[in-house]
């Protein structure tokens, strides 16, 4: 069996986490089996790569560095998570993959996207989401959500410019695959943003059933 692996990316604040919860329950009220899971992370081992990545630091990470800590928390996510999950049948909600890595690593760090696809394919071999719904809202709003959360973690402090380069990076990408990504205008009230996943349940369905 084959599964289904749906990806849901955006900026700080886009509310990726309550969504993916919401259309979560939705396939599961289907009688569908639902793996939920997030990048950086989702192994005990990539959570602690996560906290590296995230924690704010005296020593500043190199941008490359980073990028391959990205890679090496996703190598044991893929091998302990997300290949036993699709191989059963499921359906995997992961909040972040490599989208975020172009976005964040690519658009706001500057790196090379060539250099980002040879990990890429080091890293996953032919494996690409199903579907990525990309959750984009103005850059100052989701900034200010972040902020309202608490203390802001080692890229919530990057600058505006930062913020709006990986904005770019995501629409962009968007552009190139119509058929794969889908945009969730994130600004919108959450019951809103609830009716546009329930639009796409339909689609969900037949191509986790069929």
């Amino acid at each position: 069996m084959t599964g289904l692996f749906i990806t849901l990316e955006g900026p700080e604040g886009a509310g990726k986490s309550t969504n993916r919860e919401y259309l979560a329950q939705r396939l599961r009220e289907n009688g569908l089996d639902v793996v939920l899971t997030c990048e950086p992370g989702g192994t005990p081992l990539a959570e602690r790569i996560r906290e590296l990545l995230l924690a704010p630091a005296d020593e500043t990470m190199n941008s490359d560095t980073e990028l391959l800590l990205v890679f090496a928390a996703r190598a044991q996510h893929i091998a302990q998570v997300i290949h036993p999950a699709l191989a059963r049948g499921a359906i995997v909600l992961c909040d972040r993959f490599t989208d975020a890595t172009y976005a964040y690593q690519g658009g706001g760090r500057g790196l090379s996207v060539q250099r980002i696809e040879q990990l890429e394919n080091f890293v996953q071999g032919d494996m690409r989401p199903d579907l990525t719904l990309i959750f984009d809202l103005p850059v100052e709003v989701g900034l200010s959500r972040a902020a309202a959360r608490g203390r802001l973690d080692r890229f919530e402090q990057e600058g505006l410019d930062f913020f709006q380069a990986v904005r770019g990076s995501y629409l962009a990408r968007a552009r190139q695959d119509a058929q794969r990504y889908r945009i969730i205008d994130a600004g919108q009230t959450l019951s809103a943003v609830q009716s546009d996943l329930d639009a796409l349940l339909p689609v969900l369905l037949e191509r986790a059933i069929g």
